[in-house]
């Protein structure tokens, strides 16, 4: 990676952790928006906004205060991922999996290496995942090809991962595998480390810069204090662990959102013509461009306050569980969170598609210029909300209200 030139404006940044309330934030998020356009555009991957964001330690949010970070509530992440989402959604998508890791093996450590990873994160490292692999039947799921053997003391392992979000851009690299007997591992390895290969290959429509492509394993070496097995009350396999990365991406929508907002708005305000046929020959008095401005408004507000209210559910579950409350109830709890999050995604996914719609409404067809990038909003938008579709969400919210059958507690849901 090249050496990171810091802008100015940002300058004063460095040094973290943030609190998410620092006004140093909105410098931060200003710096890392002025260029997401053109980077998107030109498909420049954002090596710079992610050097500034492990400079200023904005990784260690949900860090102890004592452990070096900002002790942060998960409201308070996830309103300043819906921030970070507004300014550059493809890097706040990027820091899905580190948050995703900090919660589940750095922010109460149970041992030396899990102590190790928090003093990483607290340090300004970032994580990244390598998880899915293309040949499998079910996307994310077992069994994985990629298996552990034994090597002395330690592990090897060979295999390709794919949908390997973040993890050119990240320090450390959590890859899922197989055990030798028949079980499933999270292996935490240096980005570094020899045999590990990081190919930019993502070709999808939307969020081309999160760098979701594939990572080769040659032969790669594993100490024994990189592996952490599934079934230890921590990570993979805990009840509803992944409400966080699911609402994490229904708030990179609800960002995206309002970014539609921000940009309908300005563009709104700059139009210097209109139709011919319009109601007013000055378009920000158009009462029908007034209105489609408004809808947008209103689905931004309802976008942010859905996000906010599911990840207070998720600080319910968090306080059960670190009062030493009973298995029962925290799982209740948890189980109440992903309901949320899982309403939140059906409704917020429909409203970001539509106002990223409504957006061209706004400004005509001169927003429809290809210079303008207007479209990465759509795009990026949908390619977030085909992530576990919402028809399958929506369908097994229906049948909980039909007879309380609780949602799926596994991993992908």
């Amino acid at each position: 990676m090249n050496e990171i030139v810091v802008p100015s404006a940002a300058a004063t940044l460095l040094g973290g952790p943030l609190r998410p309330d620092a006004p140093a934030l909105d410098a931060l998020f200003d710096t890392i928006a002025a260029g997401s356009a053109q980077r998107e555009y030109e498909r420049i991957l954002p090596h710079e906004p992610l050097g500034l964001i492990r400079s200023t330690k904005l990784g260690a949010l949900r860090l102890p205060v004592e452990a070096g970070g900002a002790g942060a509530s998960f409201r308070e992440l996830f309103g300043v991922v819906l921030r970070l989402a507004t300014a550059d959604a493809n890097v706040a998508h990027i820091l899905r999996n580190h948050f995703t890791f900090v919660e589940r093996y750095a922010r109460t450590p149970r041992n030396a290496a899990e102590e190790g990873w928090r003093r990483a994160v607290a340090d300004g490292a970032i994580v990244g995942l390598a998880n899915t692999e293309s040949d499998a039947k079910v996307v994310g799921g077992s069994p994985f090809a990629t298996v552990l053997r034994p090597d002395g003391d330690g592990w090897r392992i060979s295999g390709r991962k794919y949908y390997s979000t973040g993890t050119i851009f990240s320090d450390l690299v959590l890859v899922r595998v197989a055990t030798p007997e028949g079980g499933n591992a999270s292996l935490i390895l240096p980005v570094k480390r020899e045999g590990i290969e990081i190919v930019d290959d993502w070709d999808g429509i939307g969020q081309r810069l999160t760098g979701s492509g594939t990572t080769i394993f040659n032969d790669v070496r594993v100490e024994p204090d990189e592996v952490v097995p599934d079934g230890t009350g921590v990570g993979y396999g805990t009840a509803y662990s992944s409400t966080l990365p699911q609402l994490y991406l229904t708030t990179v929508n609800a960002g995206i959102l309002a970014a539609v907002l921000r940009d309908a708005t300005a563009l709104l305000k700059s139009r210097k013509h209109t139709y011919f046929f319009a109601p007013t020959p000055v378009a920000t008095e158009d009462p029908i461009l007034q209105q489609a401005l408004g809808e947008i408004s209103a689905a931004a507000y309802a976008a942010e306050a859905l996000v906010l209210a599911t990840a207070e559910a998720l600080d319910v579950a968090d306080a059960l569980r670190a009062s030493g409350a009973s298995s029962e109830e925290v799982n209740a709890a948890a189980h109440g969170a992903a309901l949320k999050a899982a309403r939140a995604k059906v409704i917020i996914d429909d409203l970001t598609l539509r106002s990223a719609s409504q957006l061209f409404d706004v400004g005509g067809a001169s927003a429809a210029h290809r210079a303008v990038n207007l479209d990465r909003h759509w795009r990026n938008a949908r390619t977030l909300a085909s992530h576990n579709p919402r028809s399958y969400k929506a369908r097994l919210l229906g049948l909980h209200a039909i007879d309380g059958t609780p949602l799926p507690p596994s991993s992908f849901f």
